[in-house]
C-alpha cells in the first residue's frame, strides 16, 4: 500500500512532542475546546495554539471555530494511516525474524 512519506513524517514529528501526545490522547475521548486541551498542560494558550497548528498541519487533528470557541477533533483516518504504516513495518520485521529463527535452528553450530 502506498503512503505519502512526507505525510507520515509530519505525523510522527507531530507525535514526537509529549504535549501534543497529551492533546491527541484527550481528543481520542471526543472533541474538546482549546481551553480544555490546555488545562492539563503547563503552557500558555498561545503555545497550545502553536502545538495545535502542528497537529492540524500533520492531518491528525481538525479544528473549527464557532463563535468564540475553537473545537478540535481527532482525524481517525490519519491515525489509521499511521497504524497501517507501523503494521506493515512490523510484519516485515516479523517475517525477517522468522527467517532468521529458521536459519539458526537449521544451523545450530557456532560460526567459525
Amino acid at each position: 500500500m502506498y503512503h505519502d512519506p512526507a505525510q507520515i513524517d509530519r505525523m510522527f514529528q507531530a507525535l514526537a512532542d509529549p504535549a501534543r501526545r497529551i492533546m491527541v490522547e484527550r481528543l481520542s475521548l471526543g472533541p474538546a475546546s482549546v481551553s480544555q486541551l490546555a488545562e492539563p498542560l503547563d503552557m500558555s494558550l498561545s503555545a497550545v495554539m502553536q502545538h495545535l497548528q502542528i497537529l492540524e498541519t500533520s492531518g491528525l487533528v481538525h479544528s473549527e471555530k464557532v463563535g468564540r470557541v475553537r473545537t478540535c477533533r481527532i482525524e481517525p483516518q490519519a491515525l489509521g494511516t499511521v497504524e497501517r504504516w507501523v503494521s506493515e513495518r512490523r510484519a516485515t520485521w516479523e517475517r525477517r525474524f522468522d527467517r532468521l529463527g529458521r536459519f539458526l535452528a537449521e544451523n545450530p553450530g557456532e560460526p567459525e
